[in-house]
C-alpha cells in the first residue's frame, strides 16, 4: 500500500471558520432576527483496523459544517449546511428564519445572559496534538497491538481486530451578543479485542487507550497485552446462584454509574420530570464517602473547555459534597425551564473526578469478602425515571476476600438511588474513560441473579 501524507490539513482554516460564522450572524441580522448563534466546524480523521494481521479497513473523514440558530423574539429556528460558501450559508439562514416564523413562542428560548458568556482570550488547555501518522505507520501499530494480544496465550484463537484512530478538529462559535470563541482539538486512540477458547468454551475481552496527545497513549503492545490477558482470565466462567451480595464495579466500568447520575441530574430530564433525582438539590443522594468534582480546565483532558456549547463560561465546582447533591447540569434553556441559572453544561459535563479512597483494587476485593466483581456490563436496563437498574454482567466471584473464578450469565439488579447511597468505598485505582475519572466502586449490596 503506498504511503500517504501525514497530518492532512483541515478542510478549512480557523479564519475561514470565523468568516462563515460571522457571515451567518450578519445574514440573520439583515433578515430581522432579534438574536442569532452560529457554529462552524471542520474535522479530519483516519482510522485503520487490522484483523489477524491483515488490513481490514482504512477509513478517512474530512468534514465541514455550519449550524445556525435564529430567534425572532422567543420563536426559534435551526438549520445547518455542509457547504460554507457565502451563498450556502445565506440559504441556511433563510431556512432557519422560515422555520422560526412558523414555530410557537417558547418563553425559555433565547441566547444566554451576556454576563454569563466567556470573555477574553482563552488560554490553551493543551488539547491540540495532531498525530501525523501515515497509513502504513497506523497499520504497523495496529499489528503490534494485535500481535501482543495473540502472544499472551495459545488459547487466544481469534481476534476482533485492533484499531488505531486519529481525529483533528477546529470550530468557531459566535452569537449576536458579541461572543466569539473556538479552538482546535485532537483525539487519538488504540483499541484491541480478542477471543480465547478452551474446548467448547469461548470468551472475548478488549482494552483501549484514548488521549488528546498521542504521546500519552498506552503503548500499542501494552493495549494488546491487556486485551489478551483479560480474555484469557474469563475462560472457565460459570453462573452463580442468585444472592444478595456486595458488588465491586471495576474502574473500567465504574464510570457508567457516573453516567447514569449525570443523565438523571441533567436539565432535560429534570424539566420533563423524567428523573429519579427530581427535587434532590441540597439533599443526600450518595453515600457520605462520595465527593464528586467537575474540573473543566484540566490541561489535555478529553472533556476540557473554557466555555460550553453556548459560550457560557465553565467553572470548577463540587457537584457532590459528602454525598449531598449541590447542583445540577444545566444549559440556558433547561435552567430557564426550571427557574434556575445555567451551570455551563450545554453539551454535557466536563471532566468528572470522583475522589478516590485509600484502598487499591486488591484491597477492595479483600474488604468485600464475598460477592461479585463486575468487569463488563451488557444491556440497557436502566429506568431513568424510577432509577430501577438491571443489567447483564460478567466478572469474577469472590470468596474469603479472594477472586475464585470467572462468572458469566448473571444479572445485577437494584435501584440507582439505593446503589448510590450504598457505596462503601472508591478505589485509588483511578482510570480515566472519556470525561470521567474514577477508581473501582464497591456497592454494599445488590441482587445478583444467576441460577
Amino acid at each position: 500500500m503506498p504511503d500517504t501524507p501525514a497530518s492532512p490539513a483541515l478542510p478549512l482554516d480557523h479564519a475561514a471558520l470565523e468568516r462563515a460564522a460571522l457571515a451567518a450572524l450578519e445574514f440573520a441580522r439583515a433578515r430581522g432576527a432579534s438574536a442569532a448563534e452560529a457554529e462552524s466546524s471542520a474535522s479530519v480523521g483516519q482510522s485503520v483496523t487490522v484483523r489477524l494481521g491483515e488490513v481490514e479497513t482504512v477509513e478517512y473523514n474530512r468534514d465541514k459544517a455550519l449550524a445556525v440558530t435564529v430567534y425572532f423574539g422567543q420563536r426559534r429556528g435551526n438549520a445547518s449546511t455542509s457547504d460554507l460558501s457565502p451563498p450556502a450559508v445565506e440559504r441556511a439562514v433563510d431556512a432557519a428564519c422560515a422555520i422560526a416564523r412558523h414555530t410557537a413562542a417558547d418563553e425559555a428560548a433565547g441566547l444566554p445572559e451576556a454576563a454569563r458568556l466567556y470573555r477574553g482570550e482563552a488560554p490553551s488547555l493543551d488539547l491540540f496534538h495532531p498525530w501525523g501518522l501515515t497509513v502504513d505507520e497506523a497499520i504497523a501499530l495496529a499489528r503490534e497491538a494485535e500481535a501482543a494480544a495473540r502472544a499472551v496465550d495459545t488459547r487466544i484463537t481469534n481476534s476482533e481486530g485492533a484499531t488505531v484512530s486519529s481525529w483533528d478538529a477546529d470550530f468557531v462559535l459566535a452569537n449576536s451578543l458579541g461572543f466569539q470563541g473556538g479552538f482546535p482539538s485532537s483525539r487519538a486512540s488504540i483499541s484491541c479485542g480478542v477471543l480465547a477458547s478452551d474446548g467448547e468454551a469461548m470468551q472475548r475481552d478488549y482494552w483501549y487507550s484514548a488521549e488528546r496527545d498521542p504521546a500519552r497513549l498506552e503503548a500499542a503492545q501494552a493495549v494488546g497485552r491487556r486485551a489478551g490477558e483479560r480474555a484469557v482470565r474469563r475462560l472457565g466462567a460459570r453462573p452463580v446462584a442468585t444472592a444478595e451480595v456486595p458488588v465491586l464495579f471495576e474502574a473500567n466500568v465504574a464510570g457508567s454509574l457516573l453516567g447514569h447520575f449525570v443523565s438523571a441530574a441533567s436539565g432535560a430530564s429534570l424539566y420533563r420530570r423524567a428523573s429519579f433525582l427530581l427535587d434532590c438539590a441540597g439533599k443526600p443522594v450518595f453515600s457520605r464517602l462520595v465527593d464528586l468534582d467537575e474540573e473543566p480546565h484540566l490541561p489535555g483532558k478529553l472533556a476540557s473547555c473554557w466555555f460550553d456549547g453556548e459560550g457560557v463560561a465553565t467553572a470548577r465546582r463540587r457537584v457532590v459534597d459528602a454525598g449531598v447533591l449541590t447542583g445540577y447540569f444545566l444549559s440556558t434553556y433547561s435552567a430557564r425551564k426550571l427557574g434556575l441559572a445555567t451551570t455551563g453544561n450545554a453539551g454535557g459535563s466536563h471532566n468528572l473526578v470522583l475522589r478516590p479512597g485509600g484502598e487499591d483494587f486488591e484491597g477492595l476485593v479483600r474488604a468485600m469478602g464475598r460477592g461479585l466483581v463486575v468487569t463488563e456490563l451488557m444491556g440497557q436496563g436502566v429506568n431513568p425515571v424510577t432509577g430501577d437498574y438491571s443489567r447483564g454482567a460478567v466478572g469474577f466471584w469472590v470468596e474469603g476476600g479472594e477472586i475464585r473464578y470467572p462468572v458469566e450469565e448473571v444479572t445485577i439488579a437494584g435501584n440507582l438511588r439505593d446503589m448510590f447511597g450504598a457505596i462503601a468505598a472508591v478505589g485509588r485505582d483511578v482510570l480515566v474513560r472519556g470525561g470521567r475519572a474514577t477508581g473501582s466502586i464497591l456497592v454494599e449490596r445488590m441482587t445478583v441473579a444467576g441460577r
